[in-house]
C-alpha cells in the first residue's frame, strides 16, 4: 500500500469568490425560495425565520446590491443558518476572520474591523448548544454574512463600486455531497467524477488508498479484537496473537519476509514490521507488541475509510503546494515541515497546544525573528495562574524572572523564560507565534499537546538560520550570539524574505516515502466532521456506505 510521491501540503482553507467588475452585466436575479431543503436533507439542522432576515434587511444600514444579495443567499438555502449548527459554531467562522485579518494586514485598510462582531463571536464560541430562536445567534449569523460580503468587496472586487455580480459563495453545499461522493468513488473504482475531481495530489494518493480499504472491509482477519496481553510483547516471546498480527500487518502493506502466517514466535522479521507501522502511526518505535500497537491494529477498514475521507475532504478545501518557501505544521503529527522553493529542506518536533487551549488551524505570514525575547503574560494566564500565584507568593514575579508592565505582566529576557531564546512572528488574530522553549524533556513524548496554544520548536536555531540565511549580515555565530544575548532584538525580513505559515490538521497523509501514515484526532476535530458526514452510523463498526 505504497505510493511513490513526496508529502504535498497545502495553504489554509480558503473561501472561492469571484472577482467584481466594473463592465455593464445584466441585473442580478434573486433567487426564489429553494423548498426542497428541508431538515433531514439540509446541512445545518437550524433554520432561520424568514422575517428575521426581512427585519434585517431593512434595519440594517445596506448598500441594496448587498441586501437583494443577502436575501438571495438564504433564499438559496430555505433560510438555513450557514454559520452555526446545533451543536456550536461552524469551524470556518474562524478560517473567514482570520481570512479576513491577513487582508487587514497586507492592506492596511482597517475599515473592515468589526470589534462588535468579534465579540459577539468570542461570546458565542464557547456554547454547545444553539437554539434558532436566540436572538443573539439569529443577529451573530446574519452580520457574520453581512461582513463576509464585505470582505468579499474589499478583498476581490478591486473597485469601491459595491457589486457583488460575480459573488458565488456556497460553503456548506460542498459537504452535503459526501455521501454521493463516497458511493461514486466506491462505484466507480477511481473512474472520474466531475464533481469529486481531486485538486492536488495529496486527494489523489488517499483516494487510492482509500480504494485499497474497501478492499479490507469484509477481511475475517478484523472479525475479532487483538487483546493486549498483561505485558508488551518483545522479540524472541510467543504470542498466541502473532500470527494473526502477522497477517494485519502485511494487508496493511508491511509484510514479513519469508515468514509462515502461523508462527506464534515474535521474530526480528515481526518486530521489524511492527516498528515500521509505529513510525507511520506516531507511536514509539520500538517494535514491542503493546496496548498501543493493538489498538492501533484493531481499528477496521471502514473506520479508516472514514478517517480517509475526512481528510480528502480537508485537502478538497486546500490550495496546491506552494513552489516557494513556506512552513507547515501540522498539529496531529506534532512536526513542524520547512520547505524551499517547494521542496522539503527538514523538518522538527514541536509542541502544540494542548486539548483545553488547542492550536487554532489557520495561515499566515513570517515576517518577523525576535531574539532574547520578553514574554508578554497573555491576559487569561495572568488572571487564571499568575496572579493567584501572587497571592500565594509575593515574591513570585523575582522569583521568575518576571515584572509589571503596566497592567500587564512579561518576563525578561534570558535563562528560564518560557519563550526560550527566540520566537517568530506572523500576524494573525489568535496570539499564536512559534518560538523556542527552556523545556526540552517533552520533546521525547510521542504525543506532545502541552502548550497555552503557541508552538514550541525542537530545533529554533536551525529555523531562525534558515529564515536569515540571505542576509550575509547573519551568520550562524550572530544568530547564536543574539539569542544568548539578554537583550530584546527584533529582526524584520525583507517584504521577498518573508515565508508563509500553514498551521495544518492532517490526520492522515502520504510521506515523501510514498507511505500511508494515520496520526490520533488530538482535538477531535475529524470526530466532529464524522458526526456531520456519517450521522447514525457506527464509527467503529461495520461501514453504512
Amino acid at each position: 500500500m505504497r505510493i511513490r510521491y513526496s508529502w504535498v501540503l497545502f495553504v489554509a482553507a480558503v473561501v472561492m469568490v469571484a472577482s467584481c467588475r466594473k463592465q455593464q452585466r445584466p441585473e442580478f436575479v434573486m433567487a426564489e425560495r429553494d423548498t426542497t431543503i428541508t431538515v433531514e436533507n439540509a446541512f445545518s439542522e437550524l433554520f432561520l425565520d424568514s422575517a428575521a432576515v426581512a427585519h434585517f434587511v431593512a434595519d440594517t444600514t445596506l448598500h441594496d446590491s448587498l441586501a437583494i444579495r443577502i436575501r438571495s443567499f438564504y433564499n438559496s438555502r430555505n433560510y438555513q443558518f450557514a454559520w452555526f449548527f446545533p451543536e456550536g459554531m461552524a469551524a470556518y467562522v474562524h478560517t473567514f476572520l482570520n481570512m479576513q485579518q491577513q487582508f487587514i494586514h497586507y492592506s492596511g485598510d482597517s475599515t473592515l474591523f468589526d470589534p462588535d462582531l468579534d465579540q459577539r463571536i468570542e461570546t458565542l464560541g464557547s456554547r454547545r448548544q444553539i437554539s434558532p430562536e436566540d436572538t443573539a445567534v439569529i443577529e451573530a449569523e446574519l452580520l457574520l454574512t453581512r461582513q463576509f460580503f464585505r470582505y468579499a468587496y474589499y478583498a476581490y472586487s478591486g473597485d469601491r463600486d459595491v457589486n457583488l455580480q460575480d459573488l458565488g459563495w456556497f460553503i456548506p453545499r460542498r459537504k452535503l455531497d459526501m455521501v454521493s461522493f463516497l458511493d461514486s468513488l466506491l462505484a466507480n473504482k477511481g473512474g472520474k467524477v466531475e464533481w469529486y475531481e481531486p485538486v492536488n495530489r495529496q486527494y489523489n494518493l488517499l483516494k487510492k488508498h482509500l480504494l485499497e480499504f474497501s478492499e479490507l472491509e469484509t477481511a475475517p482477519e478484523w472479525e475479532e479484537e487483538l487483546m493486549a496481553g498483561k505485558r508488551p510483547y518483545k522479540t524472541g516471546e510467543s504470542a498466541a496473537v502473532a500470527p494473526v498480527v502477522r497477517k494485519r500487518l502485511a494487508l496493511l502493506g508491511y509484510p514479513v519476509p519469508e515468514e509462515p502466517d502461523t508462527l506464534t514466535v515474535i521474530t526480528a522479521g515481526l518486530a521489524n514490521a511492527v516498528k515500521s507501522f509505529q513510525k507511520h502511526y506516531g507511536l514509539t518505535e520500538d517494535g514491542v507488541l503493546g496496548a498501543a500497537v493493538f489498538r492501533e491494529l484493531n481499528v477496521p477498514p471502514a473506520a479508516r475509510m472514514k478517517q480517509l475521507l475526512i481528510n480528502m475532504e480537508r485537502m478538497r478545501w486546500m490550495q496546491e503546494n506552494p513552489e516557494t518557501d513556506y512552513l507547515l505544521v501540522n498539529i496531529p503529527e506534532f512536526r513542524l515541515h520547512v520547505y524551499e522553493q517547494g521542496k522539503l529542506a527538514f523538518d522538527m518536533d514541536v509542541v502544540v497546544g494542548s486539548v483545553a487551549h488547542s492550536t487554532v488551524i489557520f495561515s499566515g505570514v513570517l515576517d518577523q525573528v525576535v531574539f532574547s525575547p520578553y514574554w508578554n503574560v497573555p491576559a487569561s494566564i495572568l488572571k487564571n495562574e499568575i496572579l493567584p500565584a501572587i497571592a500565594r507568593n509575593p515574591n513570585y514575579l523575582a522569583r521568575h524572572r518576571m515584572e509589571w508592565n503596566g497592567n500587564s505582566v512579561r518576563q525578561l529576557p534570558g535563562p528560564g523564560n518560557s519563550l526560550g531564546q527566540v520566537k517568530f512572528l506572523f500576524p494573525n488574530s489568535y496570539n499564536i507565534y512559534l518560538h523556542d522553549t527552556p523545556s526540552k524533556s517533552l520533546f521525547g513524548e510521542s504525543k506532545r499537546a502541552f502548550s497555552h496554544g503557541c508552538i514550541r520548536l525542537s530545533e529554533p536555531k536551525k529555523l531562525a538560520e534558515f529564515l536569515l540565511r540571505k542576509d550575509s549580515t547573519w551568520t550562524p555565530e550572530k544568530i547564536a550570539g543574539a539569542m544568548q544575548a539578554g537583550k530584546e532584538k527584533y529582526v524584520r525580513l525583507k517584504n521577498e524574505d518573508q515565508v508563509p505559515v500553514i498551521i495544518g490538521y492532517f490526520t492522515a497523509w502520504v510521506d515523501k516515502e510514498g507511505a500511508l501514515n494515520f496520526r490520533n484526532d488530538v482535538y477531535g476535530h475529524d470526530q466532529q466532521m464524522m458526526r456531520r458526514y456519517f450521522a447514525g452510523s457506527d464509527l467503529n463498526g461495520p461501514s453504512r456506505l
